[in-house]
C-alpha cells in the first residue's frame, strides 16, 4: 500500500472538506473488497467518508476525522488480508467497531490471532474483547466468560482447550454443564438417563466436533481424556460413607466429616477439609494393593499414580479415575500403576507414656508378664537386657541363664517387700499384665503418638521378633512374626504411618509341623503371622547393633504400593470431601493415599448461570495442579427453579479482586452469529431491569473504567 496522498477538495460543501487516495497492491484488491463488492458496500454503511474505488486504487473524501477514520480502518483491513485471511462484511463492521472504541487496539491484531487449525479451517478471535477473553485464558488460571448468547465464550475456551491438550500443556479436557430442567421433566422425556442428559451436553459435542477429527474423539474418550459430563456427575469422586479416612485423632468414617475439620495428608501434616458433598447412592469398587491394603471408592474417583516410564523420566504422578484403571492394571505381567506413599511419617499429637517406648517395644517382644509373678524376660542379646534395665527406672535386669532375665524392683532400706514391681505396674495400667504372646497389643497411647514414639516401639518389636533378611543382589528386608492378631495389627499400623508398607501372610497352626525343644516335639498352639516389611529411607528400624549393621550393609530399598485389582462392591450412600493440601491427597483406610481433584486438565462449565452457590463452590475446588478452569454464563438467561440463586451471579461477587482469578465481560458488540441476535440483545437488555445487564454493560452506562 503507497502512502496516501491528501489533497483539499475543492468539490466539498465546506472549507474543511480533504480528498485522500490509496493505493492497494493489486493482488489483494479483490480480498479486501470481497465477494460482489460486500465488504465495499459495508464500509459504505459503516463510515461517514466517501470512498470510491477504481482499479486498485481507494479514494476517500470528506471531513477529516471522517476521513482518517476510513483509511486507519481500510489499512488494518489490508493487514489482515495480506496475511493470508479472507475479510467479511462482519470483519468490516468489527473492525470499525474497534478503531471507534476508546481503546487504542490494532483490528489486524486481533482478526489474525490464530487458537486452533483444522483441515483449513483457522478459530480466530473476532472482536476486542473476544481477543482479550483468549489472552486472559492464557494468563490466568480460573477465567470466567460472561455475556449474551452467541459471543463465543463456549467456542473459544473449547478451542483453548483443544490446542492446550494438543500442545501437552494438560493431559486431559473435561467439558461440563449444569442439566436443568428449563421447564421440562426429566422424568418424562424418553430413553435411558443418559439419552434424556445428552441434549444439554449437545453444544459441547458438537464444538469438540468441530475441532477435532471425529473418528479420534471416541478414543479419547473411552480413554479418559476427554470427559463430557453433567456438573452432577463433577462431584461423583465419592467413597461410601463408612469409610476410614485418617485425622490427627485416628481414623474416622468420611459420613462424619465435616467443613472445618482436619485430615491426614500425603505429607503426615493434617489440612483442612474444604468440602463436604454428598452423592447419594453410587456404584462402589473395591480398590486392592499388592500388599493386601484396600479400600473403596466409586468409578470415578480419582487417584494419583505413577507407570513405571513416570518413574523412569521423574514425571509427576498422573490422576485417573477407578473406572480407567479397570482391566489395565498389567503391563507385562508387572503392575501398571503405583501409588504414592507418605513422604513423611504422619503427625500425631504427643502424648505422656508411663514407659519409654521402645522398652514397652522389648517387653512385648520377649517379656512375659501373664502370670503375676516378676516379669520376665528372654534374650540371646545381652545388649537388649542391659537397654532395658537402663531405659526402666527403678528395676535391676538380673541374669538367671543363658537366655533368661528377671526383672526386679531395685528395693531401698526399710522399703516393704509388698511395693509394687515398676514394669507390673505400667503393664496392669496399660491393661497388659496377664496378656499371652497370643493377646499382646501396643496401647493407642503408644499407636496416636509422635513419629519418634511409634519408631522406638517398632524398633523395639523388631530387635526382638524381627529382623533383617537378605537375599543376593536384592536389598535387605525386614520379617517380624507375631502369634496375636491384634499385635499384627499395630505393627502394620505402625509401618503405615512411618510410610511403608507390609505384606502379611500367616502360618495356620492345624497340620503345621511341631517345633522342637529339648529333643521333643512341642506343637504350634496358635496361627502364626508373618510381616514383610520395607521401610522409606532414613528410617533405622532396629537398635539392636548386629541387626543394624545387617541392615545397613544392603539398605531396605524403597517401599513400593500398586494397584493390584478392583473388584466391584455393590451399591450404597457415598460422600466426597475436598481437602487444603497442595496436592489434594489424603490418607483414607490402610494408609492408601486418594483425592478429589483434578490435575493437568483443561475444564469448562458451560451455562454456569444456571448452578447454584453451591454447585459452584464444589466446582471451583476440584481445581488441581497444572489445570485451567474456564466458565461461561449469561446472567441473563436462568433457568433455576424457585427464584434460587446462580452461583455464577455468588461468584461474581465473592471472587472479585482474587489474583490468578479473570472476569472476562463480553457485549452484544461481541456477538459473532447473525447481526440480528447483537439487536435482539440489545433490546430486550432496554425492556429489561438494569440489574439484569452484565457488568460490563453496567460499568459502561456508569462511566466507571475497565480495571
Amino acid at each position: 500500500m503507497t502512502p496516501r496522498e491528501t489533497t483539499a477538495d475543492s468539490s466539498a460543501s465546506t472549507s474543511e472538506s480533504v480528498r485522500s487516495s490509496i493505493s492497494v497492491q493489486p493482488d489483494i484488491i479483490v480480498g479486501l473488497l470481497g465477494s460482489a463488492d460486500g465488504n465495499l458496500r459495508a464500509l459504505e454503511r459503516l463510515l461517514a467518508a466517501d470512498i470510491h474505488v477504481r482499479g486498485n486504487e481507494i479514494t476517500f473524501s470528506g471531513e477529516p476525522a471522517d476521513v482518517a477514520l476510513a483509511e486507519r480502518v481500510v489499512a488494518e483491513l489490508v493487514a489482515v488480508v495480506s496475511s493470508g485471511q479472507a475479510v467479511t462484511p462482519d470483519a468490516v463492521r468489527h473492525s470499525v467497531a474497534i478503531l471507534t472504541g476508546t481503546e487504542d487496539e490494532s483490528p489486524a491484531e486481533v482478526l489474525t490471532l490464530d487458537i486452533l487449525s483444522r483441515r483449513g479451517k483457522t478459530i480466530r478471535p473476532k472482536t476486542l474483547n473476544q481477543k482479550r477473553y483468549v489472552d486472559a485464558i492464557d494468563a490466568h488460571t480460573i477465567v470466567f466468560g460472561i455475556g449474551p448468547a452467541g459471543t463465543g465464550k463456549t467456542y473459544l475456551a473449547m478451542a483453548k482447550a483443544v490446542s492446550a491438550l494438543q500442545t501437552k500443556q494438560v493431559s486431559r479436557i473435561i467439558l461440563t454443564r449444569p442439566a436443568v430442567e428449563a421447564g421440562e421433566r426429566l422424568g418424562f422425556l424418553p430413553g435411558t438417563l443418559s439419552e434424556k442428559i445428552d441434549p444439554y451436553l449437545r453444544p459441547l459435542y458438537d464444538a469438540l466436533h468441530d475441532m477435532m477429527d471425529p473418528e479420534l474423539i471416541p478414543k479419547l474418550m473411552s480413554a479418559g481424556v476427554i470427559e463430557v459430563a453433567p456438573l452432577a456427575y463433577m462431584r461423583g469422586r465419592a467413597q461410601p460413607l463408612f469409610t476410614n479416612v485418617l485425622t490427627p485423632d485416628g481414623f474416622r468414617a468420611i459420613g462424619e466429616i465435616k467443613v472445618g475439620d482436619f485430615v491426614i495428608g500425603s505429607d503426615g501434616s493434617p489440612t483442612e477439609v474444604t468440602g463436604v458433598y454428598p452423592q447419594g447412592f453410587k456404584e462402589i469398587y473395591r480398590v486392592y494393593t499388592q500388599d493386601g491394603a484396600s479400600t473403596m471408592a466409586s468409578g470415578d474417583h480419582l487417584w494419583a499414580v505413577y507407570t513405571a516410564s513416570d518413574r523412569r523420566r521423574n514425571k509427576p504422578a498422573r490422576v485417573l479415575e477407578t473406572k480407567e484403571m479397570i482391566g489395565n492394571l498389567r503391563a507385562a505381567h508387572a503392575h501398571r500403576y503405583e501409588l504414592p506413599l507418605l513422604s513423611a511419617p504422619v503427625t500425631f499429637e504427643s502424648r505422656p507414656v508411663p514407659m519409654d517406648p521402645y522398652a514397652l517395644g522389648l517387653l512385648l517382644g520377649d517379656g512375659c508378664f501373664s502370670s503375676p509373678a516378676t516379669p520376665t524376660f528372654a534374650t540371646k542379646d545381652p545388649e537388649l537386657a542391659e537397654a532395658l534395665e537402663a531405659l526402666v527406672p527403678g528395676i535391676a535386669v538380673r541374669r538367671k541363664t543363658e537366655i533368661d532375665y528377671v526383672l526386679n524392683r531395685v528395693t531401698n532400706p526399710g522399703e516393704v517387700i509388698t511395693i509394687e514391681n515398676p514394669v507390673t505396674g505400667v503393664l496392669r495400667a496399660l491393661d497388659l499384665s496377664g496378656k499371652k504372646s497370643d493377646s499382646k497389643f501396643v496401647p493407642e497411647d503408644y499407636l496416636f503418638n509422635s513419629a519418634d514414639v511409634r519408631l522406638a516401639v517398632l524398633q523395639g518389636l523388631l530387635d526382638t521378633d524381627g529382623g533383617p533378611v537378605t537375599q543376593q543382589g536384592r536389598t535387605c528386608r525386614i520379617q517380624y512374626t507375631t502369634v496375636s492378631d491384634q499385635l499384627c495389627d499395630n505393627v502394620i499400623f505402625l509401618v503405615e504411618s512411618l510410610g511403608g508398607v507390609v505384606y502379611l501372610r500367616t502360618r495356620d497352626a492345624d497340620g503345621r509341623k511341631p517345633g522342637l525343644a529339648r529333643g521333643r516335639e512341642v506343637h504350634h498352639r496358635s496361627d502364626a503371622h508373618l510381616l514383610d516389611i520395607r521401610l522409606p529411607a532414613g528410617i533405622m528400624p532396629f537398635r539392636l547393633s548386629r541387626k543394624a549393621a545387617k541392615y545397613d550393609a544392603t539398605g531396605g530399598g524403597r517401599p513400593m504400593r500398586f494397584i493390584d485389582r478392583i473388584e466391584p462392591a455393590g451399591t450404597t450412600e457415598a460422600v466426597c470431601i475436598s481437602v487444603a493440601a497442595a496436592d489434594s491427597l489424603y490418607v483414607t483406610e490402610d494408609f492408601l493415599l486418594t483425592h478429589n481433584t483434578l490435575n493437568d486438565a483443561f475444564i469448562i462449565l458451560d451455562e454456569a448461570q444456571n448452578t447454584t452457590a453451591e454447585q459452584m463452590k464444589m466446582f471451583l475446588t476440584r481445581l488441581g495442579f497444572g489445570s485451567k478452569v474456564v466458565v461461561t454464563g449469561d446472567i441473563t438467561q436462568m433457568d433455576l427453579p424457585g427464584g434460587a440463586t446462580s452461583g455464577l451471579r455468588a461468584a461474581m461477587t465473592i471472587l472479585d479482586g482474587i489474583e490468578d482469578i479473570h472476569f472476562a465481560e463480553l457485549t452484544s458488540a461481541d456477538v459473532v452469529r447473525h447481526r440480528l441476535v447483537s439487536e435482539i440483545v440489545d433490546a430486550y437488555a432496554r425492556h429489561e431491569e438494569p440489574a439484569l445487564l452484565n457488568r460490563a454493560q453496567r460499568r459502561s452506562s456508569t462511566g466507571r473504567s475497565r480495571r
